[in-house]
């Protein structure tokens, strides 16, 4: 996990650095506070999906190529195998599959993500535009705004991603959730 953090944090320098931008002015761009910017490029601590989106929108970059490092090339269809999505531990408890990482210029950003069972109180976030959740595994904890919810296998939802949110595994048992961020 550190290893992945460090390289994405990597290809937060380079991006700045093709830009020709400060950390300073990414931060504003992005409305994130400079501090956070600095500590994500740093590598030392984890890094939000939701930060690495807000810079992906801003600078028309693909989410991937930031979290992964890899530039999609398909514009037709993409096709991910069983279990060959490009994966990403951005925490110990969280792990993120992309599903369409090879496909250019894709209006969401679809994900398997799988929630380890660790105890920690729930991580908050938030990011622009939509997002949709479908359980695949396991039931989940979900808070949105202040609401508790709670979805089971096969249980879906569709939310405002600008409301705070955040999700954790029930039960001492993994979750496993299909996301879709648009």
């Amino acid at each position: 996990m550190d290893e992945q953090i460090k390289q994405i944090a990597e290809r937060l320098r380079g991006l700045r650095d093709a830009l020709e931008l400060s950390e300073e002015n990414i931060a504003e761009d992005c409305d994130i506070s400079a501090e956070e910017y600095r500590n994500a490029e740093s590598g030392e601590n984890d890094i939000s999906v939701s930060m690495l989106q807000k810079i992906a929108h801003k600078y028309n970059i693909a989410l991937d190529a930031l979290m992964f490092g890899e530039e999609p090339k398909m514009s037709t269809y993409f096709i991910t195998r069983t279990g060959k999505g490009t994966s990403i531990e951005r925490t110990e408890a969280y792990k993120y599959q992309s599903l369409a990482g090879g496909f250019k210029n894709r209006i969401a950003d679809p994900f398997i993500v799988t929630v380890e069972p660790d105890g920690k109180p729930i991580y908050m976030n938030s990011h622009s535009g939509q997002e949709f959740n479908l359980v695949l595994e396991g039931s989940m904890q979900l808070n949105i705004n202040n609401k508790e919810l709670i979805l089971n296998e096969g249980d879906s939802i569709y939310f405002n991603s600008k409301l705070l949110h955040g999700m954790k595994a029930l039960n001492g048992k993994t979750v496993r959730f299909l996301a879709v961020i648009m």
